[in-house]
């Protein structure tokens, strides 16, 4: 008897999932309805664009100042070195038969090479940072733009 049973129930529970979604079918959804969740879709979207350009942004103004910094080091390091190299130049004009003098004048003219490239590199990389920062900005502008029009539209 509880065999039955269970074989009966478990007859209908398989036919429960067979028939009940067959049964079933999905309602109509008219063409505004979708036309308005794409929509929606395209201002989310559109929205956490925004928000992950402003996030960039954030980042690229924080690391404005250090970018500045550098610059300004890199700049102070090339003069100090051209100083030094010009120091050197002219002790070695007084004494040009110094072979001492001429290494130490060939090692401060290197150095000032170096720290001039090095400030030159500084400069550019501020001007990159500073080229992205208002990149990023006009993209949050055109977003914010578009969205606005889009929430005006969906409206």
């Amino acid at each position: 008897m509880k065999k039955i049973i269970s074989i009966t129930c478990a007859v209908v529970f398989t036919l429960s999932f067979i028939i009940i979604p067959a049964k079933m079918v999905a309602q109509p959804v008219s063409g505004d309805s979708v036309a308005a969740l794409k929509t929606q879709k395209n201002i989310l979207e559109l929205s956490k664009k925004i928000n992950d350009n402003k996030i960039k942004l954030a980042k690229l103004e924080n690391s404005l100042e250090q970018k500045t910094r550098e610059m300004e080091d890199t700049q102070r390091e090339a003069e100090k070195s051209a100083r030094e190299n010009s120091t050197a130049a002219d002790k070695l004009s007084n004494d040009a038969q110094d072979k001492a003098l001429a290494r130490r004048a060939k090692k401060s003219a290197k150095e000032a090479k170096n720290d001039s490239r090095h400030a030159r590199i500084a400069t550019a990389n501020l001007k990159d940072l500073k080229d992205d920062i208002e990149s990023v900005k006009k993209k949050i502008a055109s977003d914010e733009s578009k969205l606005s029009s889009l929430s005006a539209a969906s409206n």
